[in-house]
């Protein structure tokens, strides 16, 4: 109500602030408008300045920034409005405006964060603690028009701290040291969170959750309760230590146990499976001596036909070999009679051609230097001369006769 009426006084003085500099505006104004052009001109640069002034004081226009929200409150018809960022009307007198953060929040209280604070916690045994706390909260922007009409001005300092500073006191409270530095932490956390957010819930703000950091004990106590806390933790790990012997112990003797049944059940397995391969080998030496017989019956006849076979490839080579030789001989024979033939046929041609060649020289006795000259060179360019001159080429022959007079003519090339 204070509150209200403060800010409705304030709005008294700035309508004061304006009605007079309207009303010296006024005056003037008229008292120009009467005597000249210029004083018109006065009363509208007053008039402006007036307005101008009356602007900036009452701030008629108001700004919304990102990630907050607004309500306007209609003094005269109760109407609650909610906005949202950009720019909105204020109308003073008529209208109260006010903005909140839709962002999450934080609220710790640092006074009660160490045991020599100034506001500590006090535990079940009356003893004086310091806890970190944080309190994470927002605005629930879905009931903001319900609960317009209740919501303070400062949410944090006028709600939200009372609020979560009763409900700390009063949960610490019902609980030890030790359960608050150790045992139940999470259960106190989670206690302190869900009363909270009932609490505060209808009032349109949202408890997020609920954190406790560093518990801040008085330093005898604190050490007192580590070296209780270490004898625990070593009285916890002998008797975790000591079951965990138990159970070295006990799974010793199952194993032990599991591998004299293991191996009974090997050995009666092994002398099962020795039954069974003899019985096995029994019945299978009753099939196979019938069958070794008939192996060796027809690896004899195997044999015997084998035998057979190779003598009538041995019958059939020697008669190849017998047809091959007469082959060859009568091959042999038919070239001998063709070579005897050849040589008779060869020697009446020979005889012949020699009977031919007599007669020849007979009649032509130079062919015979004739058929030497183009026997020793085809360089040699022969004259033939008259018998008279003799055989030119008696000394080639190695004989001379008794008379050898020079040849007629001969060249050389």
């Amino acid at each position: 109500m204070k509150m209200v009426f403060g800010k409705l006084g304030s709005g008294l003085r700035r309508l004061g602030v304006l009605l007079r500099a309207a009303g010296w505006a006024s005056l003037l104004g008229i008292i120009e408008i009467v005597q000249s052009k210029r004083g018109r001109r006065m009363l509208a640069l007053v008039t402006l300045a007036a307005i101008t002034v009356g602007m900036i004081t009452a701030r008629p226009i108001r700004s919304i920034s990102p990630g907050e929200a607004a309500v306007r409150v209609n003094r005269m018809t109760g109407a609650v409005t909610v906005l949202q960022e950009g720019w909105v009307f204020v109308l003073p007198l008529v209208h109260e405006f006010r903005t909140y953060p839709l962002r999450d929040q934080i609220y710790s209280p640092k006074q009660s964060a160490r045991a020599s604070g100034e506001a500590p916690y006090q535990s079940l045994e009356g003893l004086s603690i310091g806890v970190d706390v944080s309190v994470r909260w927002a605005i629930d922007p879905e009931h903001m028009t319900a609960t317009a009409r209740m919501m303070p001005g400062e949410l944090t300092r006028e709600l939200v701290v009372p609020a979560a500073d009763g409900i700390l006191h009063k949960t610490f409270a019902q609980h030890t040291v030790r359960e608050i530095f150790a045992t139940k932490r999470g259960e106190i956390q989670k206690s302190i969170e869900d009363e909270l957010r009932a609490a505060i819930k209808n009032d349109g703000v949202l408890i997020r959750s609920v954190a406790i950091g560093n518990v801040d004990l008085p330093a005898q106590y604190r050490a007192g309760l580590e070296a209780l806390l270490n004898e625990e933790l070593s009285s916890d790990k002998m008797r975790f230590t000591l079951e965990l012997k138990e159970k070295m112990i006990k799974q010793t003797e199952l194993e032990a146990e599991a591998d004299k049944v293991r191996r009974e059940k090997a050995a009666e397995a092994a002398g099962a499976e020795e039954v069974i391969a003899a019985k096995s080998k029994s019945e299978a030496m009753q099939h196979i001596l019938p069958l070794k017989e008939k192996e060796i019956e027809q690896r004899r006849l195997e044999a015997e036909a084998g035998k057979i076979v190779r003598i009538k490839e041995a019958e059939g080579n020697a008669d190849a070999r017998r047809i091959e030789a007469g082959g060859e001989a009568d091959s042999r024979k038919k070239l001998a009679d063709s070579d005897a033939y050849r040589l008779e046929v060869t020697g009446k041609a020979t005889s012949e051609q020699m009977a031919r060649e007599a007669a020849l020289i007979a009649k032509n006795p130079l062919l015979i230097q004739k058929t030497l000259a183009d026997k020793l060179s085809d360089k040699i360019q022969v004259v033939i001369a008259p018998p008279e001159a003799g055989f030119f080429a008696a000394g080639l022959l190695g004989h001379t006769p008794a008379q050898a007079p020079a040849p007629a003519a001969h060249g050389e090339e």
